[in-house]
């Protein structure tokens, strides 16, 4: 009895060890910047003008391949940003260097013949707001901070962040890709879909169209985001242009938003590039004003390190054209990849 009950062990054990060892790797990037940035204009009169500030962050990505050939793999963010606390359930007025460190992280399953699916456990893109960075790179986002650079518009979008799911198809035709997201149903709200199909067939060409469901619960909270963009490149020259509608059921219009922006950018080598670049936010109530920004951005990139500047301006940050909401903006920029 005894001799079996060893041989019955032995296997077991054998078992074991044969299937919990599986080849994979998990590997850490990381990003950090510094930057001074300035603000001037009516509104900002007196004091606190001029900012110093540092954003950091750590990606952890796994990846294994399973015995079928599809690959499983996961990226978990450390970012200690007020914005990432504001995502955990804290406030973005806290310190940036307390509270909790957790942003976005997802698992996402691939094969060359099924595409790929990634669940977002926190901060998950749909199909439409994947897209929905402006041609001239949101320049508005500059002049929606809180603290020293006052008070201004901010773009919405369908993102549906956390527990959502991101398909992109497997390659049917050359310089196709389509994706699809889904938002599943929580209290009071449907789900949401979406779509998005991006062609990069002609040499120097990009275009874009994607739209995805917004679900607040009520036909006058619910809606839709459509985002259209198209790039061309001739030699050193690109020239870029892009439109994001996000539409609401309200009656008066008031929740309605269209962001339009164009971009010219010049490669001057390798290591230089510049760009002017424009966007107009506008909103469907009536008698608002569009919100209007425009402005020059400079980079120099040598290894992992990157040295931009910026000079923006902008008029009607609040859709009315009050003189405090003329602002003009600065940037200088240190960042680091590693």
């Amino acid at each position: 009895m005894n001799n079996f009950k060893k041989i019955g062990l032995t296997a077991l054990a054998a078992s074991l060890v044969s299937t919990s060892v599986f080849a994979g790797e998990l590997t850490a990037t990381g990003t950090a910047s510094i930057t001074a940035e300035g603000v001037s204009g009516e509104q900002l009169s007196g004091s606190g003008q001029t900012a110093f500030s540092m954003n950091n962050s750590i990606n952890f990505n796994g990846s294994t391949e399973l015995d079928n050939g599809m690959t499983v793999s996961m990226n978990f963010e450390l970012d200690q940003g007020a914005a990432a606390q504001a995502a955990d359930g804290g406030s973005t007025t806290q310190a940036a260097n307390t509270g909790s460190v957790f942003d976005n992280h997802s698992v996402t399953v691939s094969s060359d013949a099924l595409g790929s699916l990634t669940f977002a456990g926190h901060g998950g893109s749909s199909a439409a707001s994947a897209l929905d960075t402006t041609a001239a790179g949101d320049m508005w986002d500059n002049f929606d901070a809180e603290g020293v650079l006052g008070t201004a518009v901010a773009v919405s979008d369908s993102s549906p962040g956390n527990n959502s799911m991101f398909y992109t198809l497997p390659s049917m035709v050359d310089g196709l890709a389509v994706n699809a997201s889904y938002k599943p149903r929580s209290t009071g709200r449907s789900s949401a879909s979406g779509y998005a199909a991006t062609y990069t067939g002609v040499e120097g060409l990009s275009v874009s169209y994607g739209v995805t469901d917004i679900e607040g619960g009520t036909s006058l909270t619910s809606g839709d985001q459509t985002v259209m963009k198209a790039s061309y490149a001739y030699g050193p020259v690109t020239a870029a242009y892009s439109n994001s509608d996000y539409d609401y059921g309200t009656a008066d219009g008031s929740a309605d938003q269209e962001t339009t922006s164009y971009n010219i950018s010049y490669t001057v080598s390798d290591a230089i590039s510049v760009s002017y670049g424009t966007e107009a936010i506008s909103n469907g109530a009536s008698g608002k004003i569009d919100a209007e920004y425009e402005g020059f951005k400079a980079a120099y990139t040598s290894g992992g390190m990157t040295v931009s500047a910026s000079m923006l301006d902008a008029e009607n940050t609040t859709h009315t054209t009050g003189s405090d909401e003329d602002l003009e903006y600065w940037s200088l920029g240190l960042s680091f990849a590693f």
